[in-house]
């Protein structure tokens, strides 16, 4: 019997060189494959692409199994970056490492994998999958056992295709076990820093950056009161919840609390601050939610207590789905949740199985 043939997606980090260092000692037959994502800047000091490929070709040589480098810059440009745009200029933030999962990892990915004969893919993702022990031929997607890396809020919107055809094999380690792992079998990128989000951020000036597309549209910066404290260089460049890049820390009243951004005014192209962390206009009840996305053909029920989260390193938090409205979704909390931002992803949990979710449209 011929071995099952798993095409990894290789970054050039220790986390995906690990995972095919694991499949190839589990039996498998595994084939590298490097992404190249973007292109604009491939000279910019804050895009790595070209040392990321050179690791790789390194581990998939120390590894003794094949790889190819493809470019998807393309499909990244207009099935992620174009809605990234759109979102910011919408005044959302959006979160472009969920659609590009869904889009280029685990479908132009994916597609590719198949042409090359593949029967699985792989990625150094911390999460898991497993076939529902209660309903066979349904796949669930889970949580890490590292909580503290676990990346199951970034893949829920995928589906069951996607999920029946890929493997998580980190998912059961800790992230220092995979170091040490790497360290042990003697790979160059063992120590290796994680990367912050995708290649074309990177940690580069974030405003800056979206200034190239997106350009200046000066207003006020006024409190609820409707006092101007400040002025603003686009309301696209900031985000619910921001502290830092105000500009605004000499005007702050005898209490001395930092400003925070509680709103924005399209209207008006007003952005609305307000003093101090816990200020009522920070705290949220609850959101609505559209794009839905449930890994299971199973929608949750209503009024039965979830988990939810509304941003990426959140506590999960008890949660009510209240009720469907056509396409929408409305979630109440236990407890108010802080600076809830439309954009951003509310993803729903049952204990450690991550059920789906959706595009939060507004927060009340």
């Amino acid at each position: 019997m011929s071995k099952q043939k798993v095409v990894v997606g290789l970054s050039g980090g220790v986390d995906s060189s690990v995972t095919a260092m694991l499949l190839k000692q589990q039996g498998y037959d595994v084939v590298g494959l490097f992404m190249k994502n973007w292109e604009d800047d491939d000279n910019d000091e804050y895009c790595s692409s070209k040392q990321d490929l050179i690791d790789a070709v390194s581990v998939a040589d120390k590894l003794g199994i094949e790889i190819e480098a493809v470019n998807f810059s393309k499909e990244y440009k207009d099935r992620v970056f174009a809605n990234f745009l759109e979102e910011y200029q919408a005044g959302r933030t959006p979160n472009p490492d969920i659609l590009c999962n869904a889009e280029i990892k685990f479908k132009a990915f994916l597609d590719h994998a198949m042409g090359l004969g593949a029967d699985l893919i792989a990625t150094g993702h911390y999460a898991q999958v497993r076939e529902n022990p209660i309903n066979p031929g349904e796949f669930q997607l889970l949580k890490a056992d590292d909580g503290s890396k676990d990346q199951s809020y970034f893949l829920y919107r995928l589906n069951q295709a996607q999920l029946s055809k890929t493997l998580f094999p980190l998912g059961k380690y800790l992230k220092r076990e995979v170091r040490e792992m790497a360290r042990t079998a003697g790979l160059i990128n063992h120590d290796k820093k994680d990367s912050t989000g995708i290649c074309f951020i990177g940690e580069r000036p974030f405003q800056e950056f979206l200034q190239r597309y997106l350009p200046k549209k000066p207003g006020e910066i006024k409190t609820p009161e409707g006092k101007v404290v400040g002025q603003h260089d686009g309301l696209m460049y900031y985000t619910l919840g921001q502290r830092q890049g105000l500009k605004i820390g000499g005007s702050r009243d005898s209490n001395g609390e930092p400003w925070f951004v509680a709103a924005k005014d399209m209207q008006t192209n007003e952005l609305i601050v307000v003093q101090g962390h816990e200020h009522p206009l920070l705290l949220n009840d609850g959101l609505k939610a559209g794009q839905l996305h449930w890994i299971s053909d199973k929608v949750p029920e209503t009024n039965w207590v979830y988990a939810a989260k509304t941003r990426y390193r959140q506590p999960d938090a008890p949660c009510e789905i209240d009720k469907f409205i056509k396409e929408e979704v409305e979630i109440h909390f236990g407890q108010k949740q802080w600076a809830i931002t439309p954009g951003q992803s509310a993803v729903v949990y049952e204990s450690n199985v991550c059920l789906g979710g959706g595009i939060i449209t507004s927060a009340f």
